[in-house]
């Protein structure tokens, strides 16, 4: 591979910022620039709903600078994305075919699971270090400008995350309609931001405490890094430390601030805030100590690149960590670990004797095996009713590295495993499922609806099982000596739409 000149770009809430990068099989990925631009698309989006026009203007003018910067390192690709200010704002569509328009750039806009999924790979890009520091339990806060997320490792995977509306510009926005001076931002930010961590912690952390805090922001990581306020070394501070530093805020001027911490007047007060909902994180956490990578949304899309094109940045397994979430969920709602096992052993074996009839690869094997671990967790909400609700979890549970129309395939396989499966109009009509992610929901729910009736009554007695493709048939042979005359009856009833979508006929063949 020769080396490739890539530009990663983020349309932020606060500022639009650029970083180019080298990247080669023999020294990875390399920073060569980094541009930014002050850009408060946050204002508008968080405060009205939509963005006006004098900052779309803007916003392209930027973009056209960017272009040509791009044109002048000779750039062989790209990638432009937007965060929570786009995300939010009701004209979303519009501001995206402007900019194409007038600028060539095509911006794509990322859900927030996707957002921090690439903030969680800028980190855990930076390989021994983050290897070193989640082998404690460890949280990490990644902080946007109009929300956060906590997530939570333990014995070096991920096991839950979740977004809180406590971004820093929707907080100094609440401040400024308050009309509070900056000596009160610390009392009113700690009344605001512990309202939402209390409820956080009574539900996700309980008495669980951590040793480690990363942090992820524009605004305290930079402070952190360069070992100003003499609380930090290379990103490191003891959260005593940091605290001390925040009670310090307060007796300073913006100016001042701005002066000492080499930021601009803006970028002071957005780094206050920043440093406070930090400061309440610890406390809530209990944890010990902090580290800000210094990374940010760019490196996590270059990673993303460099990944495609084969270049490998880090050993860390993000399946795994997908994994646990989904056991974690499941064990919320009560499911069974056992029975998740089971049925996805059973399913996992049918989708690798189907795949050459249905040509679908690793990525849909994982969110089958997904769909096993979740496929009753409704049971909690409803038991009649169990994959309407199972439908509404998934959706509305962050698991950090799905993208919206993986998450959208999971819930749906688990519904349709359950309901009745609508057909594509019918689906299309109501959600943004397209017909190429419709056939893989058809797929998967064809596999895990005969995989369920093979372990209707939860009994695990088909685990001695394999399944064998032979001309139009699937064969499905046990040599367990159990009686299987229920799980017989209720395979029956889910093979019909397997044949459907296959035209393949499932069999049961149990050696005796």
């Amino acid at each position: 591979m020769s080396v490739k000149t890539f530009a990663a770009i983020d349309v932020g809430s606060f500022e639009m910022a650029m970083k180019i990068y080298e990247l080669s099989e023999k020294n990875g990925l390399k920073e060569i620039d980094y541009v930014r631009h002050r850009l408060s698309l946050g204002n508008d989006s968080y405060n009205t709903g939509k963005i006006s026009f004098s900052k779309i203007d803007e916003l392209c003018n930027v973009l056209l600078g960017f272009k040509n910067i791009m044109k002048s390192y000779k750039v062989n690709d790209y990638k432009a994305y937007g965060t929570s200010a786009l995300r939010e704002t009701a004209n979303a569509m519009i501001i995206q075919d402007q900019i194409k328009n007038r600028t060539g750039i095509k911006v794509e806009i990322l859900s927030n699971s996707e957002q921090r999924f690439l903030d969680y790979k800028s980190v855990a890009s930076k390989g021994k270090e983050f290897n070193d520091i989640i082998k404690n339990d460890t949280a990490i806060v990644d902080i946007g400008g109009g929300n956060i997320q906590i997530s939570l490792f333990e014995n070096d995977t991920l096991v839950f995350t979740q977004s809180l509306k406590l971004g820093v510009m929707r907080l100094l926005g609440i401040l400024e309609n308050m009309r509070v001076s900056r000596q009160r931002y610390g009392e009113i930010l700690e009344e605001i931001i512990d309202s939402q961590l209390d409820t956080f912690r009574k539900i996700y952390m309980k008495d669980k405490d951590v040793v480690n805090l990363i942090v992820v922001d524009d605004y305290v990581s930079p402070v952190l890094k360069r070992g100003v306020a003499g609380v930090s070394k290379n990103g490191y501070a003891k959260t005593a430390d940091f605290s001390g530093f925040v009670r310090t805020l307060p007796s300073k001027g913006r100016e001042q601030l701005a002066e000492e911490l080499e930021l601009s007047d803006a970028g002071a007060d957005l780094m206050v805030v920043s440093a406070n909902l930090i400061d309440r994180v610890t406390l809530m956490c209990r944890a010990e100590n902090i580290w800000a990578p210094g990374v940010t949304i760019s490196d996590g899309i270059a990673y993303e690149y460099a990944e495609k094109k084969g270049v490998r940045i880090t050993d860390h397994d993000f399946e795994k960590d997908i994994l646990a979430t989904a056991f974690n969920i499941s064990k919320r709602y009560m499911g069974s670990r056992k029975r998740a096992e089971t049925l996805s052993e059973i399913a996992l074996q049918i989708f690798d004797a189907m795949k050459k009839v249905h040509g679908m690869g690793k990525r849909e094997r994982f969110l089958l095996q997904l769909s096993t671990i979740l496929h009753d967790c409704g049971k909690y909400i409803n038991m009649t009713n169990v994959g309407e609700c199972s439908y509404n979890i998934i959706m509305n549970t962050e698991m950090i590295g799905l993208s919206h129309m993986e998450r959208q395939i999971v819930a749906y396989v688990v519904m349709f495993n359950h309901d009745n499966v609508e057909y594509y109009d019918e689906l299309a009509a109501k959600s943004d499922v397209d017909r190429e992610s419709y056939l893989k929901i058809a797929r998967l729910t064809a596999i895990l609806r005969i995989s369920g009736g093979l372990d209707k009554s939860h009994k695990q007695k088909m685990r001695k099982m394999k399944a064998q493709l032979k001309d139009d048939r699937l064969i499905i042979s046990s040599d367990g000596q159990q009686d299987i005359l229920f799980e017989k009856e209720a395979f029956g009833k889910k093979a019909a739409f397997f044949s459907e979508v296959y035209n393949i006929e499932p069999v049961i063949v149990q050696k005796r």
